[in-house]
């Protein structure tokens, strides 16, 4: 990850580093089966060598590892803390930022960043190092979200808006975008990729349990934010609310929609 970003580990969820290795735990679990199909679809695999930038606490690189034996896989985060927090087994981490890669050209055959981008305030940079460490017709694949295109709930709950709202003012007011979801392939074109091509994803309560959803729909993430001022209390416990509603009505139903963009380096 680049310095100029939104992501501070410490605060992103309730319990600290503690809790946000878990968070990232059940992130990975939740979808990478998805994301493993889509990379496996844009031919990355193989032997070749993978990096994987914002590899945060390993719980994506252990995941590659074990579905990519063949691969050698490389793992690159500017800071080292949720790494060491999780003890991140049997890859050595490469410490450094994104826009400033400390590698050489034309040295890796594939690049991944896993919700990176939205925690950026210039992805540019970011995506010209990818496009210069891979080599000739080397894929790119980036995953993250759009807020405004995040999935479906039934049932509904329109009075959690502004506070969905306020949850987005606070990534943009600390560089971050959590819309990028809906430029990623025009990202990677300005970033001089070709075959661009976007893959979206789903997952949904029909395929896991409830309870696999509430890393992402549940208060925790919205703790830290009201620590800093940004949502009142009132706010949080209206949101704890209706997410103990939602789990407890036995009709609720949910799909949260990832984006995938794949570019090839030229």
């Amino acid at each position: 990850m680049s310095r100029s970003g939104s992501y501070d580990p410490a605060r992103t969820t309730a319990g600290g580093l503690a809790g946000e290795i878990a968070r990232l735990e059940a992130q990975a679990e939740f979808s990478f089966a998805e994301e493993l199909r889509i990379l496996r679809e844009s031919g990355i695999g193989g032997s070749g060598t993978l990096l994987e930038l914002g590899a945060g606490s390993g719980a994506v690189t252990r995941r590659l590892r074990a579905a990519l034996p063949d691969a050698r896989i490389l793992a690159l985060d500017i800071d080292e803390t949720l790494w060491r927090s999780a003890r991140a087994a049997d890859t050595a981490l490469v410490v450094g930022d994104a826009a400033r890669l400390p590698l050489p050209d034309n040295c890796v055959d594939a690049v991944v960043l896993r919700y990176v981008l939205q925690h950026i305030a210039d992805p540019g940079p970011v995506l010209a190092e990818a496009g210069r460490v891979l080599r000739p017709a080397g894929r790119v694949v980036v995953i993250d979200v759009d807020g405004a295109c995040w999935g479906l709930a039934d049932p509904m709950y329109p009075e959690l808006a502004g506070v969905h709202a306020k949850v987005a003012a606070a990534q943009r007011a600390a560089g971050g975008d959590r819309s990028i979801g809906r430029r990623l392939t025009r990202l990677l074109r300005d970033a001089g990729f070709d075959h661009v091509a976007l893959r979206l994803f789903g997952t949904t309560s029909d395929d896991r349990p409830m309870e696999a959803f509430a890393p992402h729909l549940g208060p925790q993430r919205l703790e830290p934010l009201l620590a800093a001022g940004q949502l009142s209390f009132a706010e949080v416990a209206l949101a704890a609310d209706r997410w103990a509603r939602f789990r407890q009505d036995p009709d609720a139903w949910v799909m949260l929609v990832g984006f995938a963009a794949v570019g090839t380096a030229t």
